[in-house]
């Protein structure tokens, strides 16, 4: 392995280091390197050493194929076989904390992976046996790493975000496994005429809401994947990480910037990516005010934009946007949102009937009326909900609407719907 140093200007205050893989064997036009960083650190100008500087980044330097980190000599160690044994399990995520055994949570569920618990010491060693070959002096002192990797097994590149972290003073870890392929929207329980209302935007502000886990990023992964095929668009996305990775079709293109690799922030993301002539942007997480004055501004302008919120409903994904700003400017926040607002998709990802079988999705949508929007304006967020239940023939769809379809069609227990319901008594009237 060779090392290229190759400096910014002085305007970008951060170390930038190519890494040539010698011995790699594939198509080098697939070959792309990118930067990941880490708060915290900064790369000395003497060498390899990294010194502790928490007023700059650390810039790890690594080669990815297709915007992932390549892993080789995985079988190192047992965490390569785990890794690879998600997908016969069904296994989502995996996790690795010091006392406990290996998990996946499968359907939502944890269940083992192995029958022995590892060490903080052990898991460390397993992680330094697996980065080992792009970052020999990688340090686990305390500061979060995220990144997307790869394994490689014969001709099949298994993708995985991972999340490095400390707890109790020992090293642990989190997989997701990210599938090759964006599933479709049958699979993930996403009503057509709904895709087809979300694609049909030239403009406008489209939130995918729900908790952490609920199914956010595979619903906008879907609806871009459908405007790349389906379209001829301008896309630019500003995820972190990038998960699924779209494919070249031809007439659109498509460009994936991740946050803290190929640019500072969500916000750094949206301002530049605005003079990349985008027709559709993706942003992975709406997280302050910034972002979310220009996510609207972009919306405003003839851009169509989706993004993500942490919120529970609704409702709640409309009060959290104008909660970003100050009480003086909430009134002005209201009317550029009920303007720029065009739907919002509340998700919840519930456990399914029969134990063993995935999960199941109910929606919640809501599509801006003029009702809805001189709601917004006026801050009468509390008649959005009577707004969902009347609108039926735009296309609006009540939580509880969902869960009784669920429940009826055997996906889901009426338990778990009653228990998920805004009204839980009422939910018989939705089955015919």
């Amino acid at each position: 392995m060779s090392i290229v140093d190759r400096r910014r200007p002085r305007k970008q205050p951060r170390a930038a280091l190519r890494v040539c893989i010698e011995s790699w064997s594939g198509n080098l036009e697939e070959m792309q390197f990118r930067f990941i960083s880490r708060p915290g650190h900064q790369r000395s100008t003497s060498g390899g050493e990294f010194t502790n500087d928490r007023n700059r980044p650390t810039v790890i330097a690594v080669a990815i194929l297709k915007g992932v980190v390549l892993v080789t000599g995985s079988d190192k160690n047992e965490l390569g076989k785990w890794l690879l044994g998600m997908t016969p399990a069904e296994a989502s995520d995996l996790h690795l904390v010091a006392g406990y055994r290996p998990m996946y949570r499968r359907h939502g569920l944890l269940r083992s992976a192995h029958d022995t618990a590892l060490s903080g010491g052990a898991i460390e060693a397993m992680l330094r046996a697996v980065l080992a070959d792009y970052q020999p002096e990688l340090s686990f002192d305390g500061t979060d790493l995220d990144c997307s990797l790869a394994i490689r097994d014969g001709d099949v590149l298994h993708r995985f975000r991972l999340n490095v972290f400390r707890a109790g003073g020992n090293v642990g870890a989190c997989f997701r496994a990210i599938p090759e392929d964006v599933p479709n929207f049958e699979w993930m329980g996403i009503p057509e005429s709904l895709v087809q209302k979300l694609v049909s935007f030239r403009n406008g502000l489209v939130i995918i809401t729900g908790i952490t886990g609920s199914g956010k990023t595979t619903t906008l992964a879907g609806l871009i994947e459908w405007i790349n095929q389906n379209q001829s668009r301008r896309i630019v996305t500003i995820e972190q990480p990038v998960e699924y990775v779209f494919k070249s079709n031809g007439t659109s293109v498509v460009s994936q910037r991740e946050v803290g690799t190929d640019v500072a922030s969500f916000y750094d993301g949206l301002v530049h990516g605005l003079r990349q002539d985008p027709d559709v942007m993706l942003i992975g997480e709406i997280r302050d005010p910034e972002t979310a004055r220009m996510a609207l501004s972009a919306a405003e302008t003839g851009h169509l934009i989706f993004a993500t919120l942490h919120t529970q409903d609704a409702k709640g994904a409309i009060t959290r946007l104008v909660d970003f700003f100050p009480r003086d400017a909430q009134d002005d926040v209201r009317t550029q949102l009920s303007l720029s607002l065009r739907s919002v998709v509340g998700q919840h990802l519930l456990p399914a009937a029969m134990e063993g079988e995935r999960r199941a999705l109910a929606v919640e949508v809501l599509h801006v009326t003029y009702g809805v929007r001189s709601a917004i304006r006026q801050g009468k967020i509390e008649s959005i909900d009577t707004a969902i239940q009347t609108g039926k023939k735009e296309g609006m769809i009540p939580l509880d609407e969902s869960l009784a379809r669920l429940a009826s069609a055997g996906r889901i227990s009426w338990e778990t719907a009653q228990k998920f319901a805004n009204d839980a008594q009422g939910l018989r009237r939705y089955v015919g």
